[in-house]
């Protein structure tokens, strides 16, 4: 059986034997009493010792994790007093914080609004598309078919948020949606469809229509694609390897643009801009509580740190996303996101004996309680039932050879083909034998406060992307981070393109800083924490650590 050890292929006999009568049942799905007792018992949100309240700032008294709280709280990297940045470097009408899909998505609607491209500039930390939407796999939600609706959608998001969602929000998420899936089409991203060219659609967990559009299990890298290949054609400008360590605010309180460092010549570079559209991203390299996560290499909360600095609010950041099924063996694949649509194709969660313990297609949160209460010991009230790898790592099954059995053979090499090859790598083949897996950090389901425009309650200031929060609540559904994206990007676009047609923003400076630097002093903040963080820090750590240590 491939690479597994012994010990584990002994378990894999009883998924093997627990199979027939599985495929002849359907699981039963859990009472929302059951569902909140689960997640009070054993997600990790509900550690109270995870986290702390903020001391300083506009979200004064609100509770966020640690990791974040040190870089919220934290001493500015720059030294206001080490850059003039009354003489800019670069002037435009509109600057994009972040080169992923919302980056990417705002600087083409900013464009289409009747921005030319060489006023508008994309900033970004790494590439231009290095970003977690290039790396998404399962699909992107709309409610484009008979059977559903916008009204339909919404429920479902509202509901997979634990009703905590600004509904403003939700209602642009799914009103705009059908209209994204056709400009996409315009564009030419390339959807899953059957042979009469209709588009297939699958379920999601937590919702009750099957409206996941994708393309194959690649549906970010296919649409990051087309839009990255729209902007280089309109030549809009992007700057590389050049993150914002620090917004610009005028006498008015206005945000007029940000100071960008280099990393590769370790030079800042100046940009006064009349609206600034923050599309950093999320925290997921911060590991909140040790996990191990599925994020791209810059995904540091930079956004965060730089909007809170400016009054902006945030919200929901008590709440984080771990995707149930995060790869946990082989090692060198620890953390890895093995999409949802894996269970959308009906592979099933089993414990070691063989068991399945919870629908496959709970919410995630809900989906990922369960895993770790499966493979929780008995003194700390779980299961104890979970599989354990030769070098301590726990996890539970998924019985990925079900979806070849059910939808028939050379379906899982043609509809998840990247997780097909990330496993034969290592001589396991995913349509013969069951993959390990365990929940891993993924999405940041709180952020930046906005409204329905993107605009922050700043004048200048708008977000996008996973940096904003209130669309998915406490809780985000498979296929809605896509859709975020491209339904704020696009918004946020529009909004700051009118923005900058009629602001007339004042001299820069770096005011607001001056003025947190002293909030953190009057709170006894210890000089020596500095933010934001640009990039992580792995060396003198074990790369298994976190996750063998979390049980």
């Amino acid at each position: 059986m491939g690479t597994y050890p012994k010990e584990m292929q002994e378990s894999i006999e009883r998924v093997e034997a627990t199979r027939p009568a599985r495929l002849a049942a359907q699981p039963a799905r859990l009472t929302l009493p059951e569902q909140e007792a689960l997640l009070q018992g054993f997600h990790p949100d509900h550690r109270a010792e995870g986290k702390r309240k903020l001391r300083v700032g506009p979200s004064w008294g609100d509770p966020v994790p640690h990791e974040l709280a040190d870089l919220l709280e934290a001493y500015p990297l720059l030294d206001p007093g080490a850059v003039d940045v009354t003489k800019p470097d670069c002037d435009v009408d509109v600057l994009v914080v972040g080169g992923g899909g919302a980056g990417t998505v705002a600087a083409l609607w900013a464009h289409r609004s009747g921005i030319p491209a060489e006023r508008i500039l994309i900033a970004t930390k790494l590439r231009h598309g290095d970003s977690n939407s290039i790396m998404a796999q399962g699909g992107i939600q709309a409610a484009d078919k008979p059977h559903d609706s916008p009204a339909i959608h919404y429920l479902d998001v509202l509901g997979g948020g634990h009703f905590t969602n600004d509904p403003r929000l939700v209602r642009a998420l799914v009103e705009d949606a059908p209209e994204i899936i056709r400009w996409h089409e315009d564009l030419g991203v390339m959807y899953d469809k059957a042979p009469d060219g209709t588009m297939s659609t699958i379920h999601g967990g937590g919702t009750s229509r099957k409206r996941m559009h994708s393309a194959k299990d690649y549906t970010g890298l296919e649409i990051l694609r087309v839009l990255r290949d729209e902007a280089r054609s309109r030549g809009i400008p992007v700057l590389e390897f050049s993150p914002a360590v620090e917004l610009l605010t005028d006498a008015h309180n206005q945000v007029v643009g940000a100071v960008l460092w280099n990393l590769e010549t370790s030079e800042y570079t100046v940009v006064k801009a009349k609206a600034t559209v923050l599309a950093t991203g999320g925290w997921g390299r911060l590991h909140i509580q040790g996990f191990p996560t599925t994020n791209h290499y810059g995904a540091t909360a930079d956004g965060l740190v730089l909007a809170y600095r400016a009054g902006a609010k945030l919200r929901d950041l008590d709440a984080v996303q771990y995707h149930p099924t995060g790869a946990a063996y082989p090692d060198q694949l620890v953390g890895l996101l093995i999409t949802e649509k894996v269970r959308g194709l009906d592979a099933q969660p089993l414990n070691r004996l063989g068991e399945l313990f919870v629908h496959p297609l709970e919410p995630r949160d809900v989906e990922s309680a369960a895993f770790i209460r499966e493979c929780a010991p008995p003194e700390k009230g779980g299961r104890g039932l979970g599989v354990t790898t030769p070098t301590g790592m726990i996890g539970v099954w998924l019985d990925t050879p079900m979806v070849d059995m059910i939808h028939g053979k050379g379906t899982f090499q043609r509809a998840l083909s990247s997780i097909y090859r990330m496993y034969v790598r290592f001589d396991i083949d995913p349509t013969k034998e069951p993959i390990l897996v365990y929940p891993t950090l993924h999405y940041q389901n709180g952020g930046v406060v906005i409204d329905e425009h993107g605009w922050t309650g700043i004048a200048g200031l708008y977000a996008a992307g996973e940096v904003e929060g209130g669309v998915h609540g406490k809780n985000r559904l498979m296929g809605n981070s896509l859709l975020d994206y491209n339904v704020f990007g696009r918004r946020a676009g529009i909004a700051a393109a009118g923005w900058a047609k009629k602001a007339a923003p004042a001299s820069p400076t770096l005011a607001h800083v001056e003025r947190y630097v002293g909030e953190l002093k009057a709170a006894g903040v210890p000089p020596t924490r500095r933010a934001p963080l640009l990039l992580p820090e792995y060396r003198g750590e074990r790369a298994l650590a976190r996750m063998v240590d979390l049980l």
